[in-house]
């Protein structure tokens, strides 16, 4: 089979096609056919070394759709020609970049008939961060006002989703030219955030729905802390929610946290792959995809041998939902 590749860290260009031997399942994992891999920022910094991959040369590729190949001889619960899809690969396990990967049992489930396989090769990192944050660790509620920072991402458009499926009032920010497309996706309000009265218009925005109680949001996802974290505390309300989920800058911190402590705000920080059970989260997803509540946008598909080039996209270019890999 065709495998992508790195032997050794560098930029995309260590990223090679090789020909390898199809792997086998052991006992408790299944060997997927994969129809498409999201690519993700943490593919590459597995890549360029700043995340450490348990072996080399490692296959990349936290996301994967396809269909059962075979199985190990532990697994009961899945059949070949099944409809799958997972998340949590290429940390541990090697990743969905080829043309057939082998899956821990733990981290994949049935793909309803309905669902698009590309779509959801580029969904599982995105869709468990946005559930994870918004439903375990936010517990945000019918009616609440729930900010969405960076709404075009592969995360933002799904907790967009997400988030209007609970009943929630949903904000987020986004470059003008995915505006309507987000507000497509279920958000009330959309902002470009570069706007010098962001913070106002959130704010403004926060009382627009029926009853709202007071001014500010009460869930707020952020992905760049270095830039909006002292942003957060100015526009939260009472008991607000942050749940944070990247930054560029590790050097994150306020110019003035008595504004978060007036409110009693509180910070949450995470990471997918802490996630107890992934299956947990992946089957709740699959039946919103189902019910046709969750869509993911694929902004771009490439080819195994195009793989440097989606990695260095990823990273680099603008786009609204996802990048795939199709082998």
């Amino acid at each position: 089979m065709r495998a992508v590749r790195f032997h050794e860290h560098g930029g995309p260009d260590v990223l090679t096609v090789d020909e390898i031997d199809r792997p086998d399942p052991a006992g408790h994992e299944i060997l997927v056919e994969v129809r498409a891999a999201g690519v993700n920022p943490v593919d590459t910094y597995f890549r360029e070394g700043s995340y450490d991959p348990f072996e080399l040369p490692m296959t990349p590729g936290v996301d994967l759709a396809g269909e059962v190949a075979a199985i190990g001889d532990g697994v009961e619960s899945f059949a070949a020609g099944d409809r799958v899809y997972a998340t949590g690969l290429g940390r541990n396990h090697h990743g969905g970049y080829a043309e057939y990967a082998t899956v821990p049992e733990d981290r994949i489930v049935r793909l309803p008939d309905g669902a698009d396989a590309t779509a959801a090769g580029g969904a599982g990192v995105a869709v468990v961060t946005a559930w994870r944050a918004l439903v375990d660790h936010a517990t945000l509620e019918p009616g609440e006002t729930c900010l969405v920072h960076g709404g075009s991402g592969g995360v933002g458009h799904a907790a967009i989703q997400i988030a209007a499926a609970t009943g929630a009032h949903v904000v987020t920010t986004a470059a003008p030219e995915y505006h309507d497309r987000l507000h497509e996706l279920g958000a009330d309000a959309v902002f470009d955030y570069s706007r010098d009265d962001l913070a106002a218009a959130v704010c403004e925005a926060s009382t627009a729905r029926a009853g709202a109680a007071g001014e500010g949001v009460d869930v707020i996802l952020d992905h760049r802390l270095d830039d909006y974290l002292q942003f957060d505390a100015e526009v939260a309300a009472t008991g607000a929610r942050v749940v944070g989920i990247g930054e560029h800058d590790p050097a994150v911190g306020f110019e003035n946290d008595g504004v978060a402590r007036s409110k009693d705000v509180r910070y949450q920080f995470m990471s997918m792959f802490n996630t107890p059970d992934l299956r947990v989260p992946l089957r709740r997803l699959a039946y919103l995809m189902e019910q046709g509540d969750l869509t993911i946008d694929v902004a771009r598909e490439y080819g195994l041998d195009e793989a440097g080039e989606a990695q260095r996209a990823v990273l680099e270019d603008s786009f609204l939902g996802k990048l795939v890999l199709v082998p």
